[in-house]
């Protein structure tokens, strides 16, 4: 893996094995399985008879420790503040763009929302390190350094297979209301591209609502308080002993959005914990649009 590292974050790296398009496709399927198959599909460690396992004892994956986010795509959006009105490759409706189009940096700061940013919908994209760890065995906590936001994945130990599980309504925050199940499925290394032979493989599937109004770019890109994020957490170890996950978010907001809103992000183990850098949140004034093309949306 090579790249160069930007305020702690590994920029301009090479995810190893396959390129970034085929991870993302791969991942891209999954996904859909788990999403839209997932009612037809047994969460791990269901068994029948007996008291069920706990989440933790069940998890088919271990997603523990801290990791430091590889940004080898989309380096104009993540890294630094985009312009103001640049919202290329989002599928925003005209109310949405009307918003992107007139957001107000100070505004949002005299406000006191400066984690619009932040919120559960694009944290996974910042430039950022993740700490995950148990709360309790049936709660994992997802900790970021940039921003200093903290969520937490509550498993449903009683919920049938497949059976959706929504949390009781509480006050709206940036980081929402999250449930989550573990799947299986047969996988190959590489998230399905190359590898010898079929390895026991598994998801994390988090379905996260109740969220405050964020933006799904540091320049107003705009979500809703109605928005849903679905993601799905991979993780794959490599010959060299790297250890890596990826996520793969998907934003459905039928108030700003004219379809789904699709990334998949990257993150790398790390055995140093001196690197942890926590900062609050805070967004940098954005860049100049050097011109008026290139400008995306629905």
């Amino acid at each position: 893996m090579t790249g160069r590292r930007c305020e702690g974050r590994i920029v301009g790296a090479t995810v190893p094995r396959v390129g970034a398009t085929a991870y993302y496709v791969g991942a891209m399927v999954l996904i859909a399985l788990s999403v839209h198959l997932g009612a037809q599909q047994a969460p791990a460690g269901a068994r029948q008879g007996g008291p069920p396992p706990t989440a933790r004892s069940a998890a088919p994956i271990d997603l523990t420790g801290q990791w430091v986010s590889v940004v080898t795509e989309d380096w104009r959006w993540r890294m630094v503040t985009p312009p103001k009105g640049d919202y290329a490759s989002i599928p925003l409706n005209p109310a949405g763009r009307k918003l992107a189009d007139g957001w107000d940096l100070a505004a949002d700061n005299a406000a006191g929302n400066q984690c619009r940013a932040f919120g559960a919908a694009a944290i996974m994209r910042m430039p950022t390190r993740a700490r995950i760890s148990w709360q309790d065995d049936s709660t994992v906590k997802l900790e970021t350094d940039t921003g200093q936001q903290t969520r937490l994945f509550r498993f449903a130990s009683a919920a049938p297979p497949g059976a959706a599980t929504a949390p009781p309504a509480t006050e709206r925050t940036w980081q929402g209301e999250s449930t989550a199940q573990w799947f299986r499925q047969p996988q190959t290394r590489g998230l399905g591209f190359g590898g010898r032979g079929a390895l026991a493989g598994g998801s994390l599937r988090v379905v996260t609502r109740n969220l405050r109004p964020g933006y799904l770019r540091k320049n107003g890109v705009p979500y809703g308080e109605d928005a849903v994020v679905t993601e799905a957490f991979y993780r794959h170890d490599e010959p060299n002993g790297d250890v890596w996950f990826t996520v793969t978010t998907i934003v459905e907001d039928r108030t700003y959005l004219t379809q789904p809103f699709i990334t998949s992000s990257s993150f790398k183990r790390e055995t140093d914990p001196s690197k942890w850098s926590p900062t609050p949140c805070e967004t940098a004034p954005p860049l100049e649009m050097p011109g008026r093309g290139g400008r995306g949306g629905g």
